[in-house]
């Protein structure tokens, strides 16, 4: 039957594509149903600064009277023209196993972005690579970490047959903290720090002014990497509004050199774990089993979605000591708040720095999301 490209209008449009995925998903054991309340407000233009600096649009797949589809697409006014083109992206992509919903969807999407003189798309994004990025191509059958996505196997071969290809991958490392640290890296941290450096724990009388440092740290140690955009004022004060609930000072370290700081890692409980069974709903009970989760029993996983050092500090010796120093701190405070594993994502494909410190720690690359990217004639 004729499908039908519904762009979404009001409050009861928006709860059907946010609603969407919770009925598409259900039989997937590993998908874990994001709360309600987060994901309105992640798509509010009045609550995610996002839309104040891009253009969006959501729209439905509707077939035979359901909703078999959705899809976004979103030009990003800060973006710069890549390879001689203009760079729109679509997002928030799912849809029953068909292609023809996805010809729909992608075809809707790129119209779109064609009409405003975009040239080329990469996705998903949701809905910037400083929010969900990639589409899931590997590690299906455990569930996603905090603010990570999770794919139906089905969604990355639909995408390639609309002429999608894979323009970058992100990893996802898991390292269990129970697992002893190499002798040599033990024995270097061991040693005492450098006269002119300490680390410290995020000051919470301060959390305003150091979510702010982190922001400026972050936009200088991500700037050259691929698909950078910065963390603005606004999405610096939305980030550590986002964060704080879930905030545990002795998880969020900063390492100073000199009195400035120089470098941070942010650990954040796996959220997840605590959700998993909700259904996405706080009420009328989910706020106490939410809180008895996360205040009485600990989840065992946390996830690093920040980490960054300055660039001047990158080629000397404690710019290259600095990340190390710091995931020993969260791992410390880490297994003595019972956490047995921890999520170090995302990390581009091709940032061999991290890589390296990865595997000189014993993580595992586990879950790979892709971009793919298309060229819009």
């Amino acid at each position: 039957m004729t499908i039908e490209m519904v762009p979404v209008e009001g409050k009861a449009m928006m709860e059907r594509f946010i609603r969407l995925p919770y009925r598409l998903n259900r039989g997937d054991p590993a998908w874990v149903p994001p709360l309600l309340m987060e994901r309105r407000e992640a798509l509010s233009a009045r609550h995610n600064p996002f839309f104040a600096h891009a253009e969006v649009q959501f729209w439905i797949a509707r077939r035979d009277g359901r909703d078999v589809g959705r899809i976004s697409a979103q030009i990003d006014r800060r973006i710069a023209a890549q390879d001689g083109h203009r760079v729109g992206h679509f997002g928030l992509v799912a849809g029953e196993d068909d292609p023809a919903v996805f010809a729909a969807l992608m075809r809707t999407a790129e119209d779109w972005l064609r009409q405003r003189g975009i040239g080329r798309v990469l996705g998903p994004f949701n809905l910037s690579i400083n929010e969900e990025a990639g589409l899931l191509v590997d590690g299906f059958d455990t569930p996603p970490m905090l603010l990570m996505g999770h794919d139906p196997r089905h969604v990355a071969g639909h995408l390639e047959q609309q002429g999608y290809a894979k323009a970058k991958d992100l990893l996802a490392y898991i390292y269990d903290c129970r697992r002893p640290l190499p002798a040599a890296l033990t024995s270097r941290l061991l040693r005492p720090l450098p006269a002119n450096m300490r680390l410290r724990q995020v000051d919470m009388r301060r959390f305003d002014q150091e979510v702010r440092t982190l922001a400026d740290i972050f936009n200088d140690a991500w700037s050259d990497n691929w698909g950078f955009l910065p963390l603005g004022e606004a999405e610096a004060a939305h980030l550590g509004k986002s964060m704080r609930p879930l905030v545990d000072r002795r998880l969020i370290w900063f390492a100073e050199i000199d009195g400035e700081a120089a470098g941070f890692i942010v650990g954040l409980p796996n959220l997840n774990a605590a959700i998993a069974d909700l259904d996405g709903r706080l009420l009328p009970l989910g706020w106490a089993r939410l809180l008895w989760r996360l205040k009485v029993r600990n989840p065992t996983s946390a996830r690093v979605p920040l980490m960054g050092v300055r660039r001047r500090y990158v080629q000397g010796m404690l710019g290259g000591l600095m990340p190390f120093l710091l995931i020993a701190e969260l791992r410390r405070e880490g297994m003595a708040l019972g956490y047995r594993q921890i999520e170090l994502s995302w990390i581009l494909e091709d940032n061999q720095p991290m890589r390296r410190i990865n595997a000189a720690l014993g993580g595992d690359a586990y879950k790979t999301y892709r971009i793919y990217g298309k060229d819009l004639a």
